[in-house]
């Protein structure tokens, strides 16, 4: 399934395959190295889902300030990218992996795929954030998946916009929600566990039977969802899509505010902050690296301010560090939430597959 964007994926069209976001070419070589040793590779290789981005100024200050010659190995979705990590684990296709989320990580982590490295910086994350105590992976982002809403739709009929789980079942939002497949999607499946989070073991299965009686339509991924059925987004408004709900992300505004031409005063789509899942990314130097030194030093980068700073606008994600200020498109046309679902990543791993499995029958079949 797709990790957090993502957005930034599919707005920006982000190339699969291995992208060098450098002007520099190929694998360097320290020719300091002395008789008999091995030269030091100065190529980073960092393997991540096809959502990966950063300003090109921004990584080639971190190129020149290190030494060292970034390479990006873009691998599919999160979990097909991990899946690969799994089955290379002590011959890794680089040196970081990043984009694991909490929705994965135990699986991760089990699977001993991670050499332990605290990273310099590491104080300045919040430690909300901080899931491993054994260092094996570095957050690195935050998202919110959440339910958004047309803005337009809800003023034009005069009904206010659900803003909880407990809102979306009822009668007046009768056949207006649009979700993606909790077995397909990353924003699906945040949705789902949102519901578990919120409802618990015991009663997510319920909810979601009140939540199908009310008519809400599921869809194979977030593309589909935002816009081709969506009536808020500029996708969904050129395909005609009726369905003002749609499970998205929290910075989906700030998105629609961005790419619109002209820019709009207001963001034309709002955010049901009582519906929300928090996804958490993370970066980990991989076991078996052949660039161990390089890769500690890119996992320092990658919660350094001046990357924390640049991911707002590239990959529509939150950062992770005190020190960290956010763009004003975000303060101006985004929303904060307070108190999003969460649910233990070992929990999450231990219960993944049969609350997929019970949804899917519940929901779909």
């Amino acid at each position: 399934m797709s990790t957090t964007k993502k957005i930034a994926g599919a707005v920006l069209a982000a190339a699969l395959g291995v992208t060098t976001l450098s002007a520099c070419g190929g694998d360097a070589e320290d020719k300091t190295a002395g008789a008999g040793d091995a030269p030091k590779s100065k190529t980073v290789t960092l393997v991540s889902h096809d959502s990966f981005n950063v300003t090109e100024a921004v990584l080639k200050e971190f190129e020149q300030q290190s030494g060292y010659t970034v390479k990006v190995l873009k691998a599919g979705d999160a979990g097909a990218a991990l899946n690969q990590e799994i089955l290379t684990k002590g011959s890794p296709r680089g040196d970081v992996f990043f984009g694991v989320d909490n929705t994965l990580l135990s699986r991760a982590l089990d699977n001993g795929i991670f050499t332990p490295y605290e990273a310099k910086g590491l104080g300045e994350v919040k430690p909300e954030f901080q899931l491993d105590k054994e260092h094996r992976v570095t957050p690195i982002d935050s998202g919110d998946i959440c339910v958004n809403y047309d803005k337009a739709y809800f003023a034009d009929k005069k009904i206010a916009p659900p803003q909880t789980l407990d809102d979306l079942v009822k009668p007046e939002y009768k056949n207006l929600l649009v979700t993606e497949n909790a077995a397909t999607s990353s924003p699906g499946l945040g949705f789902l566990l949102a519901t578990v989070g919120k409802y618990g073991d015991e009663g997510w299965k319920d909810y979601w039977s009140k939540l199908k009686a009310n008519g809400v339509e599921v869809v194979d991924g977030w593309e589909q969802a935002y816009n081709e059925r969506f009536s808020g987004s500029a996708g969904g408004i050129k395909a005609k899509g009726d369905r003002p709900l749609v499970v998205s992300y929290a910075s989906s505004p700030p998105v629609e505010v961005l790419y619109a031409e002209p820019q709009p005063a207001e963001a034309p789509t709002g955010v049901a902050t009582g519906t929300c899942f928090r996804q958490t990314e993370f970066a980990g130097l991989l076991k078996g690296a052949k660039n161990e030194e390089g890769g500690k030093a890119l996992v320092d980068f990658l919660i350094s301010k001046k990357f924390q700073e640049d991911m707002p606008l590239q990959m529509f994600v939150n950062p992770v560090t005190k020190d960290a200020s956010l763009p004003e498109l975000f303060t101006k046309h985004g929303v904060v939430v307070d108190k999003p679902e969460n649910v233990a990543p070992e929990t999450i791993a231990k219960n993944r597959e049969q609350w997929v499995k019970a949804w899917t029958s519940l929901v779909v079949k």
